[in-house]
């Protein structure tokens, strides 16, 4: 598919009385589809994501789109979604330990490469710390400075390991045996029941 078949693809997948937080609704993309402007309608695509949530078939059509355009934040985003939804996603408040006071130096990427370990409560059988993996995604900012606070979101690795954290529990961020950060959870969101896609 071409992008305006990807856009019109993926727009009829958000139930038509949805709207967007500037009370975009899905007739404005029509109009953006209408005169070509391709790249502000999958933004505003993009958007009616923050609601309620789309199928796997949006966010995939979303990327391709996105690829196409040679969009690639926006593909990496897009792509993301279709992480959160195979995998679950848990949102938390994260506060990086200041450069003095651990070993990260640099700010650490914004966009879902960075896969640190987490302590969220698991022991292994010896009785010691076991940790668990999650990709991070940083809400709002390209990356986070050591010392800085942002909202991230979490995509675990093995969602079974994640099933017990809910709202308000802190979890600690590893990038080797010392602390990195800390997190209060905000949001937790299981994995949706997801249709292979053809």
């Amino acid at each position: 598919m071409d992008v305006p078949e990807l856009l019109i693809s993926a727009s009829l997948l958000v139930p038509e009385e949805s709207a967007t937080e500037n009370d975009l609704t899905v007739s404005d993309i029509w109009d953006y589809l209408a005169h070509d402007e391709w790249e502000i309608a999958l933004g505003v695509l993009e958007e009616f994501g923050d609601g309620d949530p789309l199928p796997l078939g949006f966010w995939e059509k979303l990327a391709g789109a996105a690829e196409q355009l040679g969009l690639e934040r926006s593909a990496d985003w897009c792509h993301w979604r279709c992480s959160e939804l195979r995998n679950g996603v848990i949102r938390a408040d994260l506060t990086l330990l200041p450069a003095a006071e651990a070993r990260r130096t640099t700010p650490i990427p914004g966009g879902g490469v960075l896969r640190p370990m987490w302590d969220i409560g698991h022991l292994s059988p010896a009785g010691e710390r076991a940790v668990s993996i999650a990709r991070l995604w940083v809400e709002d900012l390209p990356s986070l400075e050591p010392g800085g606070r942002a909202t991230v979101r979490l995509v675990p690795l093995t969602p079974s390991h994640w099933t017990h954290i809910e709202p308000g529990r802190r979890i600690t961020m590893h990038e080797d045996r010392s602390v990195a950060g800390e997190a209060v959870v905000l949001e937790v969101r299981p994995p949706a029941a997801v249709a292979p896609t053809g």
